[in-house]
């Protein structure tokens, strides 16, 4: 039995966009150069611990960004914190890219390079120890960062998993 997951809706959210990369595409047409614009944004609520990505494409700069954070806005994803850290260590994959996430004791920050800050900072998590393996094509580490955020589970659910209270743990 597949779980059903339930869309967030955007509109509850204070969401704030962070644009983490900017592409100068060029399509080669019979009449020269087409130049277009892709963007890679991370739009989140930190005090709601609720992150998303998405991507735009346009002839200009802010046309670009903007449907990103729309589409950004189509994929958010609720993230599981204790406290200011994340609960366990979680390793995401995707493509070649690997993020490790290590949850960090108060007072560390946020140890990350730029696109798994964008979306540590985003989602909220203060303290948390990252590694970036293999690709640094940020389109591949936003997402393996999303997967290792994925498989973060609280408690409660490990708790309910086992059969068993959360004291018994």
């Amino acid at each position: 039995m597949a779980t059903v997951k339930k869309k967030l809706d955007a509109g509850q959210f204070n969401l704030k966009d962070q644009v983490v990369a900017i592409n100068r595409v060029t399509k080669v047409v019979k009449g020269g150069k087409n130049l277009s614009f892709a963007a890679l944004v991370v739009v989140g609520d930190p005090s709601a611990a609720v992150v998303g990505y998405g991507s735009g494409k346009a002839k200009e700069v802010p046309q670009a960004i903007r449907k990103g954070i729309e589409s950004a806005k189509k994929n958010l994803v609720k993230v599981n914190l204790s406290q200011t850290s994340i609960p366990h260590q979680v390793l995401g994959r995707y493509g070649s890219g690997r993020v490790m996430l290590k949850p960090a004791p108060e007072g560390t920050g946020v140890i990350a390079g730029g696109a798994v800050r964008a979306v540590m900072t985003s989602a909220g998590v203060q303290n948390v120890l990252t590694k970036s393996i293999g690709t640094t094509n940020p389109h591949n580490v936003i997402k393996a960062t999303f997967e290792a955020l994925k498989q973060l589970r609280d408690r409660r659910e490990v708790a309910a998993g086992r059969g068993k209270t959360v004291e018994e743990l």
